[in-house]
């Protein structure tokens, strides 16, 4: 049993039971296949048995064939844990479908429910982005500088125009998952950079739209199961009606979507070094050194409990973060520097931890743990990025910080 009761619901241990045995029957068996699907049949293939057992509903209003009522942060957060066992590339793929609809569902913008959510409730697998990081240049920009709410928006520099009843809308960005195979953009832009938060707009873009092409897709160290391309906007054209709010209201949307994906990213960590932990302990209580199994010996041993300490810690905290988003009345709003603070240790510490149990693991298993043949290499490549992505390790110690006093990095 790793989840407390004090967490879980009963169809919440019910929910990570199934998704458990889905990773162990269709992502285990595959998931060394992944790194080298360039045209990810078998990447499709596993999302579509997400779809088929009905979990991307969870991001959905029932109005519009959804099932979100039953969702809840902690319990979306196990699902995310235990599909980022079986290979966080994955998890992150299909959870950004619901990231990218969130601006809209929460202002309930029947514009884009009505049109495009009923495309994603169905069997079919889709695709939905959220657009947010962009070059930068000697404005800054770049990287952290649009998550940094110190900076309130006035470095973005993906613009929207409004023009009688469109939206006009120039940039670039990059690094955003899903890019270049998704059916829907939701891109952070600006309306006036020197406006700060008012200005910014979160503006859907359906794909194909005229306007709006792509680069190559990345090549990366890790979580290859997870699309990565630039996006080039050139006088893009959509409705008025796709922006997601209003002036005020967008960067509120906005500040929102960073909470979550902090979260989501904290419970992906533990999902990885769950999932290397595992192949660790089978190997040293299999291998044989010095006549007794790797395990048995006092600095494996001393080893393996920091790991386990490392996981349990993490799980709990991101746990307990969950729980304060789903009583957040409690703790200020959603929105509050406390809730921030709190998604944010839970995030920073998390992948942390699981870079940490991955290198351990593979100096436990030697060479074996750094070719293909095991997983524990692939563990070991696709954790770091999550440590890295929504500000890095450093902007989310000073949102950490800003729980405790008013910080102005």
């Amino acid at each position: 049993m790793r989840y407390l009761d004090i967490f879980l619901r009963d169809e919440d241990r019910i929910l990570q039971e199934q998704v458990r045995k889905f990773v162990n029957t269709e992502i285990m068996p595959v998931r060394q296949q992944i790194d080298d699907d360039e045209h990810h049949v078998i990447v499709k293939k596993i999302i579509q048995g997400l779809f088929d057992m009905g979990l991307h509903l969870r991001y959905f209003p029932a109005a519009y064939g959804g099932c979100s009522d039953q969702s809840t942060f902690v319990s979306n957060s196990i699902m995310l844990e235990e599909i980022a066992r079986g290979d966080s590339g994955i998890a992150v793929a299909f959870s950004c479908i619901g990231w990218a609809f969130q601006p809209a569902v929460l202002a309930r913008n029947k514009a884009i429910l009505e049109k495009f959510v009923p495309l994603f409730t169905g069997k079919e697998v889709r695709f939905a982005c959220f657009n947010m990081t962009e070059p930068g240049g000697s404005h800054g920009g770049g990287g952290c500088d649009i998550e940094n709410l110190t900076l309130q928006g006035r470095t973005i520099r993906t613009t929207a125009r409004l023009e009688g009843d469109e939206w006009v809308i120039n940039g670039q960005k990059l690094w955003a998952t899903n890019s270049g195979i998704s059916d829907l953009y939701c891109t952070v832009c600006t309306t006036d950079p020197n406006a700060g938060d008012r200005g910014i707009a979160l503006i859907y873009i359906p794909h194909p739209t005229s306007g709006m092409t792509f680069g190559k897709f990345e090549r990366k160290s890790g979580m290859n199961a997870d699309r990565n391309c630039a996006t080039f906007l050139t006088e893009v054209r959509v409705p008025r009606e796709y922006r997601a709010s209003e002036e005020g209201k967008d960067a509120e949307l906005f500040h929102l979507n960073l909470i979550t994906g902090r979260l989501g990213g904290a419970a992906m960590a533990v999902g990885n070094a769950q999932g290397a932990f595992e192949r660790v302990l089978e190997y040293t209580g299999e291998r044989i050194v010095a006549g007794r199994p790797i395990r048995q010996h006092s600095i494996a041993a001393g080893m393996l409990a920091d790991m386990a300490m490392g996981i349990e810690t993490a799980r709990m905290y991101y746990l307990a973060a969950a729980y304060m988003m789903d009583n957040h009345r409690k703790y200020g709003g959603l929105r509050s520097h406390y809730i921030l603070s709190r998604v944010s240790l839970a995030k920073v510490y998390a992948a942390e931890v699981a870079i940490m149990v991955t290198n351990k693991a593979m100096e436990l298993m030697g060479s074996y743990g750094y070719v293909r043949d095991y997983d524990v290499e692939k563990y070991w490549r696709d954790c770091k990025i999550i440590q890295l992505w929504e500000g890095g390790a450093q902007l989310g110690r000073f949102d950490i910080c800003r729980g405790y006093y008013d910080c102005q990095l």
